[in-house]
């Protein structure tokens, strides 16, 4: 059992809590909770390794089980310590390092999703998860949107990550990967037209942008039509999570 702060491992899952630099350079990211390392077990993610702590939940035991019997590194901390590395008030006894990649882009995706300058991981991680339900192919995420990586953002996308290929880019890489798929680009605007007034059954790009400035004047220069989501007068706006999340099941809802 590791009982020291000073314990490689654990001096690893603290600074994965930081800033995306800690994440880059050493490769890995974390997934915290029974669900998300399930989700990772499943989708045969790379795991570096997993540590557990006593309490676990039976469904939390048997977890662990399987990740030994399939020959991966896990070893027991003592909770207190485990917690000081969790990002969450009350730990739910195991977390996991994994390495960090992506999946590769499909050949001819239909439906993507560009969420531009979304800086909110709360929000983010909800895009992320909304969009492997509604069946996007792939999430290119530009300059100035916030690490898909994050500890926030992988909890908050419940496992969307090990099953959509999320891939951070330049706008010129965007672009070129648009223009090879052929895909007609929605910008999300308040000043658009109407997403119920839109037709959506040709191969898409929805760009969703951030919470406080919008969408970034490279996205307006890509984008070939603005569309908005009508509301109340009452009513500034919506945030990014919530507005991606009605334009993306207006296109599925669309193409069924």
């Amino acid at each position: 059992m590791i009982t020291s702060s000073q314990n490689p491992k654990l001096k690893l899952a603290r600074a994965l809590q930081g800033r995306p630099k800690e994440r880059r350079e050493e490769g890995v990211f974390m997934a915290e909770g029974v669900r998300l390392v399930e989700e990772a077990l499943a989708a045969e993610w790379p795991i570096r390794f997993v540590l557990y702590s006593d309490g676990l939940s039976e469904r939390g035991k048997e977890l662990v089980e399987k990740l030994k019997v399939a020959g991966l590194d896990v070893e027991e901390a003592a909770g207190d310590l485990l917690q000081a590395a969790s990002g969450t008030e009350t730990s739910q006894g195991i977390l996991a390092v994994l390495e960090l990649g992506t999946l590769p882009l499909p050949d001819s995706p239909n439906f993507i999703l560009i969420p531009d300058q979304i800086r909110d991981p709360g929000n983010l991680g909800t895009l992320i998860r909304t969009a492997a339900a509604a069946g996007v192919q792939a999430v290119l995420l530009p300059p100035e949107t916030t690490d898909a990586f994050a500890p926030k953002v992988v909890r908050v996308g419940m496992g969307a990550h090990f099953w959509l290929p999320i891939h951070t880019l330049e706008w010129n890489a965007i672009e070129q990967v648009c223009k090879q798929a052929k895909l007609q680009i929605f910008l999300a605007d308040m000043f658009g037209q109407s997403c119920w007034e839109t037709d959506f059954n040709a191969p898409l790009a929805l760009i969703v942008g951030g919470e406080a400035e919008g969408a970034s004047e490279q996205a307006r220069q890509l984008a070939n039509q603005t569309i908005s989501i009508p509301i109340s007068e009452k009513v500034e706006s919506l945030n990014a999570g919530v507005a991606g999340a009605i334009l993306m099941f207006e296109i599925v809802r669309q193409r069924i």
